[in-house]
């Protein structure tokens, strides 16, 4: 088997964040969070990444990003095109919005090696880089996937609500079932969930599971993509044509209900954290200075 690859999407267009989030500098020395991951990522074990952007953002990102770390590992772009889409297929005018994550994903299909698949703007930990490595170097076999799990309550917000994956596991910790819920928020200690845009709230069990789009796949989950998101674009342009979008949990729920593959839920000791609004950002930052001066991270990463 061909040594593991990460694969990195930095295509989304921070809508709420107000701004190009992927390669903001949140680090001491003006790293984004995507340079902690490619350096946790790197120390783990892998020696290649694949930025999945929009083909506009590549100037950007080889400033800030990779004419640096492509000193250390072999950096790919792959590129996430609105206009990658089914035969037969019209993008509508005026859509702005890409298709969403299981849209990205496929925009790597070239690939033919295992690979971890995250997300730019969050915050993993060394740990989980570790488990996953191990996982594709070792265990994973097409249809038989892996992800890392985090607790819900880890992964909120103090300044409005976020989208998370709610998983259910099985007696043996494989994934049963996956639920994407849009709208969650802290409340108090635990977390609660609406599906009415605020105007009813239902708390969420505490310690409940949840994926943050840290996945171990083979190439055998493009061929298995491609057709759910046929589906569901050529349904969703008809039903919401400017906002459809279609997500990588939703896509791993639909093959789960159809049996088509297995799903191993690892779990990392790491605490997680990311940028989804503005405000995040200072203690985003606090969290990484404390990690620089513990001596988890040099100072010049990349040096």
């Amino acid at each position: 088997m061909k040594k593991p690859v990460l694969v990195i999407l930095a295509a989304g267009m921070g809508s709420r964040y107000g701004g190009l989030k992927q390669i903001d500098a949140v680090g001491s020395n003006g790293e984004p969070i995507i340079d902690f991951s490619i350096y946790d990522a790197h120390e783990a074990g892998f020696d290649k990444v694949v930025l999945i952007i929009r083909k506009e953002h590549e100037e950007a990102f080889r400033k800030n990003l990779t004419d640096k770390v492509s000193k250390h590992m072999e950096v790919e772009f792959a590129y996430q095109d609105l206009a990658d889409v089914p035969a037969g297929i019209t993008v509508p005018e005026g859509r702005e919005k890409p298709w969403g994550t299981t849209h990205a994903l496929l925009a790597c299909r070239n690939l033919d090696a295992p690979f971890a698949i995250i997300n730019a703007d969050d915050y993993y930990g060394k740990d989980a880089f570790r488990v996953i490595y191990n996982f594709l170097s070792n265990e994973v076999k097409d249809g038989e996937y892996g992800m890392v799990g985090y607790v819900l309550e880890n992964t909120l917000t103090d300044h409005g609500t976020v989208s998370r994956a709610i998983c259910e596991r099985d007696e043996n910790g494989f994934l049963q079932k996956i639920v994407e819920c849009p709208k969650i928020a802290k409340d108090g200690d635990h977390a609660k969930l609406t599906q009415d845009d605020g105007k009813t709230w239902e708390p969420i069990e505490k310690g409940a599971v949840v994926s943050m789009n840290f996945w171990g796949f083979t190439p055998k989950i493009f061929a298995q993509c491609e057709p759910i998101f046929e589906e569901f674009i050529r349904k969703g342009i008809v039903e919401n044509p400017m906002k459809c979008e279609h997500v990588i949990p939703t896509a791993i729920g639909t093959l789960l209900e159809r049996k088509a593959c297995t799903v191993k839920v690892l779990t990392s000791n790491d605490r997680w954290f990311g940028v989804t609004y503005k405000e995040d950002k200072p203690y985003v930052m606090q969290c990484l200075k404390e990690y620089k001066d513990q001596g988890l991270y040099p100072f010049d990463l990349w040096k």
